[in-house]
């Protein structure tokens, strides 16, 4: 990467700011005597915080530079991540998923595989969930360690180290609590960083019209501004494929799977003060998303427009957004907006490892290895599982390296560990006969059908290929989204079929866990809270999922 044009003021502001997130890692310490304490924050935060936190976790790596480097690469289609591909699925986990989730009490998404399912089942998820952790967290330190190398020069190599020890510090001193709020002040530093580099961009290329002009002869091309446009079955053009594997790849199965099964996402919600804060929490957090895509997608498209062969050669699309921050940045707003970087990638990898640590503690070392040991013993574990996790993403930052679109990389992933852990939960949930057997079995073999889509099947099909022509190189997120299409099926299929000769789980085992089956017992797990009438999940989500079928049109 282009070395950074960086001065004092900006070393300054960029001192300033990792002062503060040590700082809050300090002050959240005070609050952590317990192990729920750090690995859950004593669900004790209010909604607005949570809110933010949740989107904020998903605003790391994957979102800044891999939404750049889509944009960059598919053009205006890549809106797609937003609008169908996660807004509805945080609508369904606030008003369908959260209830259960929160109701239950369950401490992880893995524990309510084991209270549905079994032991095995919880066993298989869990282990996988920590594997998707830390590579995942892998892709956030490499992006770290691209702003610390342009910034100093430094060899990648030190630059992921170093940045890895920001992060140790300021999750292991305040647990998940450190790790929330500072994800609510990364929320605003992120947003204070990108909004300067879209309106100038804009203002240098002549606005939204100048930007398409030169859109429409660069390599995108007319396809690289139209959402929908040639995504027909069979003959496809557009740069994301066609409309099924845009709408049941990645709008259901991958989307579903990411923001209703991904405990980094759910861990924020589980965190709130009461049911109420945890139904608003992806709500809340819906509103931003919906909007995210003008300071992450545009920049992309600004990418292509103003740099010469932009992609080829030495720059690949995850340079986009660092190299138009060096373009037109002066000295000082430069440093708000690294910062606003820096702040994405800790904010992403400290959502995967504050999740690892949870999971790796309540749901392998408590329920597996170590039982019935005093609080203070899984306290201490779970902080050495934070370091552990940390050294472990240092590993698997240098497999993101290799790939020059972050964004085909973490859908690969997502493809692997999400997709089949979907069809599971969306069976469990509201078919009360689904066996143990059936949801252990469904995931299994869902994980190593996206697994053999991905690597054996899908590669040898031309189809995958623009125009089909085998020689050009794959559609890498179409390939993806019919790799996600494949494991949700075959996990339905192995999980329906081996139910019907498997016995059932009895319905005194399922009270609040499934649609159908309430625990009298629990009582009111909004603990009493009377919300106002903007609190209203209800009016929440269905006025998000308004606003996206009006952007939809406004950009179809």
């Amino acid at each position: 990467m282009t070395r950074l044009d960086v001065n004092f003021v900006d070393y300054g502001i960029l001192l300033v700011y990792f002062a503060l997130v040590v700082a809050i890692g300090i002050l959240a310490r005070r609050a952590v005597a317990t192990s729920e304490d750090f690995l859950l924050s004593g669900r004790s935060l209010p909604a607005w915080v949570t809110g933010l936190a949740f989107i904020s976790a998903n605003l790391g790596a994957i979102e800044i530079l891999g939404m750049a480097a889509n944009g960059a690469q598919y053009g205006i289609s890549t809106v797609h991540f937003y609008w169908i591909g996660a807004v509805p699925a945080m609508v369904f986990l606030g008003l369908v998923m959260m209830p259960f989730y929160y109701g239950s009490k369950v401490r992880s998404v893995p524990e309510w595989l084991r209270r549905r399912f079994n032991r095995p089942t919880h066993l298989w998820n869990a282990l996988t969930f920590a594997a998707a952790s830390v590579l995942t967290a892998g892709v956030n330190l490499y992006a770290l360690s691209l702003i610390i190398q342009a910034l100093l020069g430094w060899p990648q190599w030190v630059s992921i180290v170093v940045s890895a020890g920001f992060v140790l510090a300021y999750i292991t001193l305040g647990g998940l609590s450190g790790a929330i709020y500072n994800e609510v002040l990364q929320f605003f530093v992120i947003i204070a960083g990108l909004i300067p580099v879209v309106i100038i961009g804009l203002t240098d290329v002549g606005g939204w019209s100048g930007l398409e002009s030169k859109i429409r002869a660069s390599r995108l091309g007319e396809p690289g501004l139209s959402s929908w446009g040639g995504t027909a079955v069979g003959s496809w053009t557009n740069p994301l494929g066609d409309w099924i594997g845009i709408v049941m790849g990645l709008g259901f199965v991958l989307s579903f799977g990411y923001w209703t099964t991904n405990f980094t996402e759910v861990q924020r919600a589980l965190s709130a003060k009461n049911l109420s804060a945890a139904e608003r929490t992806p709500l809340i957090g819906a509103f931003p998303k919906i909007f995210i895509p003008a300071l992450t997608i545009i920049p992309g498209l600004i990418a292509v427009a103003v740099i010469p062969k932009f992609g080829e050669g030495n720059t690949t699309y995850n340079d986009a957004i660092p190299l138009l921050m060096n373009k037109y940045l002066p000295n000082g707003t430069l440093g708000i907006a690294l910062a606003g970087l820096l702040a994405a990638f800790m904010a992403g990898m400290a959502a995967n490892v504050s999740s690892f640590n949870t999971v790796f503690t309540y749901d392998i070392w408590q329920t597996y290895i170590r039982k019935h040991m005093p609080d203070g013993y899984y306290l201490n574990v779970g902080r050495i599982v934070t370091v552990v996790g940390i050294v472990i993403g240092i590993g698997t930052a240098f497999i993101a390296s290799q790939f020059s679109n972050i964004m085909n990389y973490i859908q690969t992933l997502f493809s692997f560990f999400n997709a089949p852990v979907f069809a599971t939960f969306l069976i469990a949930l509201f078919w009360k006969r689904t066996s143990p057997w059936g949801g252990f079995f469904g995931l299994v073999t869902g994980f190593f059908a996206a697994l053999a889509f991905q690597y054996l099947i899908g590669p040898n099909i031309a189809y995958f290929y623009p125009g089909g022509d085998t020689s050009k190189d794959i559609n890498a997120q179409m390939l993806n989204f019919y790799g996600a299409i494949t494991a949700f099926v075959v996990d339905a299929v192995v999980t329906v079929l081996v139910t019907l000769v498997t016995p059932p789980k009895p319905l005194s085992e399922l009270k609040g866990l499934i649609w159908g089956v309430p625990d009298p017992d629990a009582g009111d797990p909004h603990e009493g809270h009377v919300r106002r009438w903007w609190e209203s999940p209800k009016l929440l989500g269905f006025t998000a999922l308004g606003l996206v079928v009006v952007l939809s049109i406004i950009f179809v």
